[in-house]
């Protein structure tokens, strides 16, 4: 079996130190109904979706003759490089693309999941992360469900089977008043396409229409990219139902306080997505614009991080009139080979992947802006790679604040004593990266690019990761990994008590 812990023959010991040491990808969905290229259109929307999860990917298509899917380890190309695509015909289907942020990296943990019962055929897929998914599989087991992966998606699946309404939609409803945490959720039935948004959104995803057909994505440039056209943003806490007579709409929770993850603007999504009314890029230019503006430094270029820092880095650049300058150039094409035996053959696989260009910054005073520092290993090599170009300083600029606290709802990082800003001062942070100074944006500066101008604990965003702020109500085991004794949380999640608490659907 293959563990996350584990490191896997196509990964090497810098792609793990990488992995480690950035807020790693959560999951992408999409889904599409009554489209006669259902398949072919999803293929092209998990490619758009791709930098969202590159462990695993799949598809679920219902046909006349029922249900069939294709999912495997890799790449969406990799996973339908046989042929394969061409086996899936249907006018129905969904599509996910992984990144294990709970659950090994197996194919049993692959997506869709897939269960057949007397009375449905049924295909979830799944971004974000349940905290309550352990105890939930504790007390079904308990009733005598099998699990057949470790993922939290199949938790969703058997909460669904159980639940006793003869309606996939009721049974859906019912199964979302037990689960807790960041969820967006693309389902598949035998004649219909479900979704649904955790209470308070704290995963994006979003509704298109194409040639008259109905699609779901988790980012709009998935939408772009088949041609299909936005219509809105699910909102949180709605369950929404495609069907042959078009779309209904309910809602299976009370609206809560808006919690969209601000790593998804900072980091996570695509550029050229909007998320909730705001564009990717220009969130993250103003937040280099913010930056320059409150945290100035002295240099002669300015430079991005490649490749989620470059509209920040082109917002410093435009705000402090410093000139903005590709001294680092990110090499996509190398493939992923074995793990590197010693040290010297492991820098030179991080050199293989980002290269300094010495004609730009030798000499010269750099600007150095990247989104975020997690365990800092990274970025120390980043800032060696420019002084052996020939960098005289640099100056390190953050456009986010400290990343002190792991989260929990669908983003795999360290545990909290593994997060650098949980245990160093800013201070000791420059010098164990080499940096000449190093500032980060403040939460309330971040908040300015959404133009939120209140107390941040009262904004729109989850920003747990900065503040410790859970939005949900945290399981005995999520708070060890945190590393706290606290939630710090604003309310729980579910409307009802868990699963386990009740002690079963049949208790």
């Amino acid at each position: 079996m293959l563990s996350k812990d584990c490191p896997t023959a196509w990964e090497t010991s810098s792609d793990l130190e990488e992995k480690a040491d950035r807020p790693v990808e959560e999951c992408g969905v999409f889904g599409i109904f009554q489209h006669e290229k259902a398949p072919e259109l999803t293929y092209f929307a998990l490619i758009a979706l791709q930098h969202r999860g590159q462990e695993a990917a799949g598809m679920a298509v219902m046909s006349v003759d029922g249900m069939h899917s294709h999912k495997g380890l890799g790449l969406v190309s990799d996973v339908f490089a046989n042929g394969e695509l061409s086996e899936l015909s249907g006018v129905n289907a969904i599509g996910h693309v992984r990144y294990s942020t709970a659950g090994e990296n197996t194919i049993q943990n692959a997506q869709p999941i897939t269960v057949a019962t007397h009375r449905h055929h049924l295909a979830i897929a799944h971004n974000g992360n349940l905290v309550n998914a352990r105890q939930l599989r504790i007390g079904l087991e308990l009733e005598g469900s099998l699990f057949q992966s470790t993922s939290d998606t199949e938790v969703i699946a058997h909460l669904i089977a159980r639940s006793g309404e003869e309606e996939m939609v009721s049974a859906v409803e019912s199964a979302l008043q037990d689960i807790s945490g960041g969820f967006a959720l693309v389902m598949l039935t035998d004649d219909q396409l479900i979704a649904a948004r955790d209470p308070f959104g704290l995963r994006p995803l979003v509704l298109g229409e194409l040639d008259g057909s109905y699609c779901l994505a988790s980012e709009t440039c998935a939408l772009e990219t088949i041609g299909a056209r936005y219509l809105r943003d699910i909102e949180p806490g709605e369950l929404i139902t495609i069907q042959s007579d078009g779309i209904i709409s309910r809602r299976f929770a009370e609206p809560r306080q808006r919690r969209m993850c601000t790593f998804e603007y900072i980091y996570f999504a695509r550029p050229d997505s909007d998320i909730d009314g705001y564009n990717v890029h220009a969130v993250r230019k103003k937040l280099g614009k913010i930056l320059a503006e409150r945290h100035p430094a002295d240099g002669d270029i300015v430079i991005g991080v490649p490749d989620s820092s470059i509209s920040a880095a082109s917002g410093f650049a435009e705000a402090s009139k410093i000139p903005f300058e590709m001294g680092l150039i990110k090499n996509k094409y190398i493939a992923r080979t074995f793990i590197q035996p010693s040290q010297e053959l492991r820098d030179m696989g991080v050199r293989m992947k980002l290269n300094a260009v010495r004609g730009i910054v030798d000499g010269k005073r750099v600007v150095l802006i990247d989104d975020s520092i997690v365990r800092g290993t990274t970025i120390r090599r980043i800032v060696q790679l420019l002084r052996n170009a020939g960098a005289t300083e640099v100056h390190l600029r953050i456009s986010s604040p400290p990343y002190k606290n792991p989260c929990h709802y669908g983003i795999d990082t360290a545990t909290r004593r593994q997060l650098i800003a949980a245990t160093h001062s800013v201070e000791e942070i420059c010098r164990e990266v080499g940096a000449d100074s190093l500032e980060y944006m403040t939460v309330e500066e971040l908040m300015e690019a959404f133009q939120f101008t209140g107390p941040h604990e009262h904004a729109p965003f989850c920003n747990a990761c900065f503040t410790g702020r859970y939005p949900t109500d945290l399981p005995d085991q999520e708070k060890d990994k945190a590393g706290t004794g606290e939630t710090g949380s604003f309310v729980a999640t579910a409307t009802r008590p868990s699963y386990i608490e009740k002690g079963g659907r049949g208790a």
